[in-house]
């Protein structure tokens, strides 16, 4: 048993890593792990070090889906115990979604039924090429009842109806041609394409990255003047800071070179 069902918290180049830590359990998460991902998920929020959130997982696979262990534990409780764990993992969902920086799940192996919802809810998906995405949950006599909110906004309406009821697996290739993930790198690349792709972010501005991340979310459910007039604000706010000014500053420097 693992001490830490998230292995501690760390920060390198404005990049916060946050690995699952159950391999023996192909990082199944339980209520421990949910915990630590929200209050790590926090810290980062806060830390003016962070520019960027990583999302992975130790050992072969991102995360196979809920603890069924626990799952069976829950269910001899009564209702209101269980819409309390169930609205756990959907706080983390949420947090996911509202947190000020950019989160990147980071896949390889499988991210199948709850692990393949943690990894949706992000708001960018790098797998592997051998990687595995699904939602099996059906198979069960179950549903993939939150992550339906997520995955109706980045799949269309008629695949992710195939997705949650047919319950199939579908490759990393596949997952990207519907909208679930975002990058594919080959497993011989994939360490130096990733390291690669992260740095693009740890040298961003945080300031920019948290106001580009808010308007574009702030956008859903806003009619179109509405979404202009709040994209105008924004762009006021972002010409007036200091950071904007040296960065047009050392633009119109290099220009005259």
């Amino acid at each position: 048993m693992n001490a830490f069902p998230v292995l501690p918290y760390t920060v390198d180049n404005g990049i916060v890593m946050l690995t699952l830590n159950r391999p023996d359990k192909r990082n199944a998460l339980n209520q421990a792990m949910v915990k630590s991902l929200k209050a790590f998920l926090a810290r980062a929020a806060d830390d003016p070090a962070a520019t960027v959130v990583v999302i992975t997982g130790r050992g072969k696979d991102f995360c196979a889906g809920a603890d069924l262990a626990e799952l069976e534990q829950m269910v001899t409780l009564g209702q209101e115990e269980n819409l309390e764990d169930a609205l756990s993992l959907g706080e983390l969902f949420i947090q996911i979604r509202r947190h000020p920086l950019p989160v990147i799940a980071l896949v390889k192996g499988r991210a199948l039924a709850g692990g393949c919802g943690l990894a949706t809810a992000c708001d960018i998906v790098i797998a592997r090429d051998d990687a595995e995405f699904g939602y099996p949950e059906i198979h069960l006599g179950f549903v993939p009842a939150m992550v339906m909110a997520i995955l109706r906004r980045k799949v269309p309406e008629v695949q992710a109806f195939e997705l949650v009821t047919k319950g199939d697996r579908i490759s990393a290739q596949e997952a990207k041609d519907i909208g679930i993930v975002t990058r594919v790198f080959p497993a011989f690349t994939h360490t130096e394409n990733v390291k690669q792709y992260l740095q693009v972010f740890g040298q961003k501005s945080r300031a920019a990255l948290i106001r580009t991340k808010k308007l574009l979310y702030d956008l859903d459910g806003m009619d179109f003047e509405s979404g202009i007039r709040r994209g105008a604000e924004v762009n006021v706010e972002a010409r007036m800071s200091e950071e904007c000014r040296d960065g047009v500053r050392r633009f119109l420097e290099k220009s005259e070179d």
